[in-house]
């Protein structure tokens, strides 16, 4: 079969949409090293698993069952990944400050924030010196006005 059509796949399986999920399976086994049933003809994996399936060289059965078992959650393989969740070395808890966004991601401080300019750092405290002596002169004078 030189061309592989919807109508040639939809006698194997039932309608169209359990055709994407199956031939997607079948991909994906072909992705991971699995031969193909057909000649390759320089196609990409989808097209081959599409025409596995159009010319019946696929069991139906077996791919709908591995299908399943992909989908499914194995316990054994979740006891696996919890030793590798804690990284060594990670300054995380050095940076992160316990703010958590609306969505429950960590935010961390932006490099911006955790940067004071020393510029800006000192006209701040030339302000606030200016702001004290202005103050001082205004309680002088009305001391001295009291007084005379």
């Amino acid at each position: 079969m030189a061309r592989v059509t919807v109508e040639d796949c939809l006698e194997a399986v039932d309608n169209q949409y359990d055709l994407v999920i199956l031939a997607k399976e079948r991909t994906l086994q072909i992705g991971a090293g699995d031969k193909p049933l057909v000649e390759e003809d320089n196609d990409k994996k989808t097209v081959i698993s599409l025409r596995e399936i159009g010319d019946k060289k696929i069991d139906i059965e077996t791919l709908t069952n591995a299908t399943i078992d992909r989908a499914r959650d194995h316990p054994e393989d979740a006891t696996e990944q919890e030793d590798f969740d804690a990284p060594e070395g990670d300054a995380f808890e050095e940076i992160y400050k316990g703010e958590v966004s609306k969505s429950g991601q960590a935010i961390l401080p932006s490099k911006r924030s955790r940067k004071v300019p020393a510029a800006n750092a000192a006209s701040a405290s030339e302000d606030e010196d200016d702001s004290d002596d202005s103050s001082d002169d205004i309680i002088d004078e009305t001391a001295e006005e009291k007084a005379e």
